[in-house]
């Protein structure tokens, strides 16, 4: 979905995190494409203040909001041999099922070391 143009730079909203009151986000990850989508980009890095008084506490003193901005490129090239996948046996409740059934992965990322164990509960509705 783009969002706007400018600068001859079209930016796509890829992923959104919802924030704890309605209409609000906690993070959003858009996309930049055009021929000065970096320099576009290179404007928006940092830490942005932002200035206003709260919709959701009207009586509060706080007027002054911060924002922080990343860039992140695009690694063009595939990268499956850097990351080992693993099926393995949940913990937790789910009896006999758990005890069984590899029903968990990890995923490492092999240069640094770092893995992420993904589990979820038992459901027969899934």
């Amino acid at each position: 979905m783009v969002v706007f143009t400018r600068q001859d730079v079209a930016v796509t909203v890829l992923e959104t995190e919802t924030g704890r009151y309605s209409d609000t986000l906690r993070s959003a990850l858009v996309s930049l494409d055009g021929d000065n989508a970096w320099a576009l980009s290179e404007s928006w890095c940092g830490t942005i203040q932002w200035i206003c008084p709260s919709p959701y506490r009207p009586h509060h003193g706080r007027k002054n909001w911060f924002l922080g901005i990343g860039r992140f490129t695009a690694d063009e090239k595939e990268q499956s041999d850097a990351i080992r996948y693993e099926t393995l046996r949940s913990s937790g409740p789910g009896g006999q099922h758990v005890n069984k059934t590899d029903s968990a992965v990890r995923a490492t990322h092999l240069a640094s070391g770092i893995s992420v164990k993904v589990q979820s509960e038992r459901s027969q509705h899934a």
